[in-house]
Parts: C-alpha cells; sequence; structure tokens
C-alpha cells in the first residue's frame, strides 16, 4: 500500500478515535442522566482503537496518533522518511473531528464553548482536578511510555499472533481511567491538538506540554521495550 493510502488512512482513524472520545465526553456530558462517567470516557477511547485496529491496521498500522508513530520510529518499527506524513495525516483527522464534534455540539440550546472545553487537555486550573503542571507532565510522560512500551510488546512477532488490538485498546482504557483527572488525558498530540485549536485561549497556550510530554515518552517506552525484548546474540 502507498504511503499516501496509508496517511490517508491514518487520517480517517485519528478521526474515528478524536470524535469518539472526545465526543463522548462532550455530547453525553450534556445529558447527566445518562451517567456515561469517567468509565465511559475512559471505554469509549479504548473501544475505537479497538475497533480501528480490526479495521485499519492490515492498511497503515493503526498508529493514530503522533507519538506512537515517534515510538516506533524510536524502536526501530517505522521508517524516519514516512513520520512527517503519517504525523501530519494524524492531526489533520484531529482537527477534523474536532471541528465536526464542535458543529454537532453547538447545535444545542445553550452550549458554551468555554464551558465544554471540547474535552481538551489542561493542567492546573484547567485540570479536571486541579492537578499541578509538574503532576501532569509527569503523568503524560509515563503513561504514553507504557503505553507505547505495550504496542511494542503486543505487536512483537513473538507475541500472540492476533490478540494485539485487545491489549492495546485495554491498556489505553486503563491510561484514561487513571489520567483523565489530571490532565483529561492525552497520550496523543493530535487528540489534543484539534479541541485546543477549536477551545484557542488557555487550551493552545497549554498545547506545548500535550506534545513535549507524549513524545519524550514514546521515546522511554521505546528504547525501554528494545533492551527488555532483545533477543541474546
Amino acid at each position: 500500500m502507498n504511503l499516501l493510502k496509508r496517511s490517508a488512512t491514518e487520517l480517517v482513524g485519528t478521526f474515528w478515535l478524536v470524535l469518539g472520545g472526545c465526543g463522548s465526553a462532550v455530547l453525553a456530558a450534556a445529558f447527566p442522566h445518562v451517567g456515561i462517567g469517567l468509565l465511559g470516557v475512559a471505554l469509549a477511547f479504548g473501544l475505537t482503537v479497538l475497533t480501528m485496529a480490526f479495521a485499519i491496521g492490515h492498511i497503515s498500522g493503526c498508529h493514530l496518533n503522533p507519538a506512537v508513530s515517534f515510538g516506533l520510529w524510536v524502536g526501530g518499527r517505522f521508517p524516519a522518511k514516512e513520520l512527517p506524513a503519517y504525523m501530519v495525516a494524524q492531526v489533520l483527522g484531529g482537527i477534523i473531528a474536532a471541528a465536526l464534534l464542535y458543529l454537532i455540539a453547538s447545535g444545542k440550546p445553550g452550549f458554551d464553548l468555554a464551558a465544554s472545553g471540547l474535552a481538551a487537555n489542561g493542567y492546573g486550573d484547567h485540570s479536571p482536578g486541579g492537578y499541578s503542571m509538574i503532576s501532569g507532565l509527569v503523568c503524560e510522560v509515563v503513561m504514553t511510555a507504557m503505553f507505547i512500551l505495550i504496542i511494542m510488546g503486543a505487536t512483537d512477532k513473538r507475541a500472540p499472533a492476533g490478540l494485539a488490538p485487545i491489549a492495546i485498546g485495554l491498556t489505553l482504557t486503563l491510561i484514561h481511567l487513571i489520567s483523565i483527572p489530571v490532565t483529561n488525558t492525552s497520550v496523543n498530540p493530535a487528540r489534543s491538538t484539534g479541541p485546543a485549536l477549536i477551545v484557542g485561549g488557555w487550551a493552545l497556550e497549554q498545547l506545548w506540554m500535550f506534545w513535549l510530554a507524549p513524545l519524550v515518552g514514546a521515546a522511554m517506552g521505546a528504547l525501554t521495550y528494545r533492551w527488555l525484548g532483545k533477543e541474546n546474540s
């Protein structure tokens, strides 16, 4: 499959991830009686990755995340020359999803973008639990590092065949259960960029952390797995 088609597939997959995950938080939150809660949002993100992994994993690898593509490159699983195309496609997918989500959400009378936040990531006053910048930074680095380590392990040729999507989807669910109260959970710069561009203001000012932390964490996770998983010569 050529790079254009694989990149387009990443755009579609990331679009679905952001629309499904952030959409569950923004749209269901408008109806408190639905009771989706923290577990529901976490499951929504996990399920979008799980379903897309089965749907498009054989086409593009189903990265859906610049940090995943970057981590796989650091881990020796992805060519550097294809990294820009994948990352641009993923970010575009996230932006399109956030714009569509805003269009849908704003159709409800009384919708307030500032109050909603469009599920944007934040720290300090914009952390769901009021966590500091340092707490958010550490959390995002560690969560992303473990995410990449598990992705590399689950997709290793020595791992049980066909089960990687399940392991990755469940891992993302767990990550959200841990870190939604801290940062609203990024571990994905494309997921963070889309809502931040729509919300503007504080979300754009804090966006730097949701690029820096996932990329640093991805490199840490990839290097750790390269060492742990290296076969003895």
